[in-house]
This record gives C-alpha cells, sequence and structure tokens, in this order.
C-alpha cells in the first residue's frame, strides 16, 4: 500500500506563524519532482510544537492541496493514547491516505503498553496506520515480535517506518511479516533497508532533493540495481549533513540557503551553530547545490 520515496515535509514559518503560502509552493515542488507521497506533522514536520489547531490545519491543507495526486500520510501520533486517537479520527475524516503513528514517547511503555497503544488506534479509527520506530527520539524501541503481532491482529496497521538504525532489527521485522510495507526513516539506510526487503523511505533530504530521492528509489523498486546504487553513493554526503544538528535545524537551514522556505524554527529548536552550518554548506557545494 505505501511504497516508493515519501518527504517527511518540513513545516514552514514566517513570524512565528505556519506560512501555508509556502506550503503549497513546497508541495508542488514534491509533485513535480516525482515524490510518492507527502507525511505532514512528524518530526521534520515539528509536529510536537505546533498547536492542535495548527496541527489539524497542515493535516487538512495537505489534503487538499495535493488533491489525491499523490499521497498524504498525516502524523498523528502522541505519547498519549487518547490524543492519538482524536488526531487520527481527524485525519481520517481529512480525507488522508494513512496515518503515521509515533512509538509514545517519554513515558516508556512497556511492549504490552506499546501493543494495546497501537491496537486501540487502528481497532476505532478505520485508516491505514504506519507505525514508527525512532527509540533516539522516544526511549522505547517496537520489538519486531510487537510489530508482528500488530500486523497480524491488526488489518489497517500495514507499515512501519523503521528508524531503529538496526539492519538486524529491520531484517527480523522481514523475515517475521514480510507482508508489511517497511520504509526507511534513516535516510542513509534507505538502500541497505530495500536489499532486504523494504519498499522506500520517508525521507528528510527530499525535502531538498526530492528527484533524486525519488529516483533511487525507482530505480531499485525496477530492478535497477546499479543506478541505485550510484545515487546512493552521490546523495550520502549530503544525506549525513541533514544530521549535523538536530533534525530539522539543518534541513531548514539548507532550504533557506535554497530559497525554499524560511529557516525559522519554534523553540526549543534553534538556529544552525555558524562552524556546523560551514559544514553544511560545503556538503551542499560538493554535491552541486550552489549555495555561498
Amino acid at each position: 500500500m505505501f511504497e516508493g520515496s515519501y518527504v517527511a515535509i518540513v513545516t514552514p514559518f514566517k513570524d512565528g506563524k505556519i506560512d501555508f503560502e509556502n506550503l503549497k509552493k513546497l508541495i508542488e515542488f514534491h509533485i513535480k519532482n516525482g515524490i510518492n507521497g507527502i507525511v505532514p506533522c512528524g518530526t521534520t514536520g515539528e509536529s510536537v510544537t505546533l498547536s492542535y489547531e495548527e496541527h489539524e490545519q497542515v493535516i487538512d491543507f495537505a489534503v487538499q492541496t495535493v488533491a489525491g495526486r499523490i499521497k498524504v500520510i498525516a502524523g498523528t501520533g502522541s505519547n498519549s493514547t487518547t490524543e492519538t486517537l482524536e488526531m487520527t479520527a481527524f485525519a481520517k475524516k481529512a480525507g488522508a491516505d494513512g496515518a503515521l503513528l509515533v512509538a509514545p514517547y517519554y513515558n516508556k511503555p512497556t511492549q504490552k503498553g506499546l501493543y494495546l497503544h497501537f491496537k486501540k488506534v487502528a481497532d476505532e479509527v478505520a485508516i491505514p496506520i504506519m507505525l514508527y520506530n525512532i527509540m533516539s527520539r522516544t526511549a522505547v524501541n517496537i520489538e519486531p515480535e510487537t510489530v508482528a503481532k500488530l500486523h497480524t491482529d491488526c488489518k489497517n496497521i500495514v507499515a512501519i517506518k523503521e528508524a531503529s538504525g538496526s539492519l538486524e532489527q529491520m531484517t527480523k521485522i522481514q523475515m517475521l511479516c514480510p507482508k508489511i510495507d517497511m520504509l526507511s526513516g534513516d535516510d542513509a539506510l534507505t538502500l541497505p533497508l530495500m536489499s532486504v526487503g523494504g519498499k522506500g523511505v520517508v525521507s528528510v533530504v527530499a525535502n531538498i532533493i526530492p528527484k533524486e530521492v525519488s529516483d533511487m528509489v525507482s530505480a531499485y523498486l525496477k530492478g535497477d540495481i546499479k543506478k541505485a546504487k550510484e545515487i546512493h553513493f552521490k546523495i550520502f554526503d549530503l544525506t549525513k549533513a541533514m544530521f549535523i544538528e538536530t533534525n530539522p535545524i539543518p534541513v531548514k537551514t539548507a532550504m533557506a540557503l535554497l530559497g525554499l522556505c524560511s529557516d525559522e524554527l519554534r523553540l526549543p529548536m534553534c538556529s544552525m551553530e555558524y562552524r556546523n552550518k560551514e559544514k553544511l554548506i560545503k556538503a551542499m557545494n560538493d554535491f552541486g547545490l550552489k549555495v555561498k
């Protein structure tokens, strides 16, 4: 159901408010460059600093702007099951193609708690669900056995964004539930993940190079491994530069340098350190994105 290249799209701000004019331009930019779908209100979209009203506005705006041309997977996860239910129900009502549910953060649920959390949302909201496993942000890992049980018990849990950084874990998930759509949550591991059965990526670097990411994933899915490897090596250093500081600081800085949107962030996210910005600019110039 969810295969290909998806962009974890930023939320552009202007003077402290959401810049919907630029958000529209960004969505059109991605559609033009072959992205298969957008993921608004994820980590890269600074979802945790959006008010509930803003969160709903961004999801609704994304769905209306896309108008069925590509898929929209709305980030609706929270560390509260009640809040997750409410946001996921809104995403369904708005017409999103799916919901991205991050593992509850800070409160560190057990594997049983994770299972009950995701199952409750899946049971109560009839929308395709993509689990999101990113222990570096949530402090808890969704173990492969938990993923497999959820995939088996809940027909609408159809995908997982895997950002554990562990190919061993990704391989185990693929072995336990080979029919799940597993997408990379780490740009640098997209190609390795696809080699063990992954279906694509929810990408950060695609915010600035959507065509290259889309071409790499598409090439691999079509069996052109040589072309996919060439693109993987070409974008690797730029991809790593997106994580010189906490995401989305580098990618928003890069987008501002390219004139795509403002580099405005919401606290506690802050502007990039000068020495790191110099490293980012070098990586962009080395890739061929000419900035000063």
